[in-house]
């Protein structure tokens, strides 16, 4: 191995440690105590060698927002492939998205609920990104009536399942009733496919 790839290898490993003990931290204490110069302490480096992997915090969330996206796009192609009939997948992809807002909340919140610096909705946006949004897109195109545009009702129900996680996990919502407003978010969204 050349000392060019090992020196690069060595970086990825790095950036790995970076992402993942930011990930552990925020899940443990929440996205305010994940600062540099805790991470820093955390994953032995010192300040300067974390910046020069990650220009500052929300760089590392982005990081992050993007393995989280990755991880809910197999979750969502795991529940919509598992279903039979395009309700039963719509509803398997409602469910595994609540689920993962509700099991991991300090990635749900790197995604989908704070500022980072990446490119949603657009050609740009990174591979993971749109895999994840490509997975309810997947489970919202077949009960897209005529005339619909289905990425638009796409975006329609993913608005409807993040309304239900946010206000559910914020306390607005009481989490006894999720399955009913889940179920009447599916059945909204199917009346009458089949």
């Amino acid at each position: 191995m050349s000392i060019q790839a090992r020196r690069e290898r060595e970086r990825a490993e790095r950036e790995r440690l970076i992402v993942t003990v930011a990930r552990e931290l925020a899940e443990a204490e929440g996205w305010d105590a994940v600062t540099t110069r805790r991470l820093a302490a955390e994953i032995e480096y010192s300040q300067p060698v974390l910046y020069s992997h990650f220009k500052d915090k929300g760089a590392i969330m982005a990081a992050v927002a993007v393995q989280g996206c990755a991880e809910l796009a197999v979750e969502l192609r795991a529940a919509r492939t598992a279903a039979v009939g395009a309700r039963e997948a719509l509803a398997a992809v409602g469910e595994a998205y609540a689920a993962f807002g509700r099991r991991r909340p300090a990635l749900y919140d790197a995604v989908f609920t704070h500022l980072v610096d990446l490119p949603f909705a657009t050609p740009q946006a990174p591979p993971e990104l749109q895999e994840a949004f490509g997975e309810l897109y997947s489970a919202v195109q077949p009960i897209a009536a005529d005339g619909d545009d289905p990425g638009l009702l796409t975006e329609t129900f993913w608005a409807g399942l993040h309304g239900l996680v946010t206000l559910m996990r914020s306390g607005r919502l009481p989490e006894a009733a999720h399955d009913r407003r889940l179920a009447l978010l599916i059945g909204h969204f199917t009346a009458g496919a089949s």
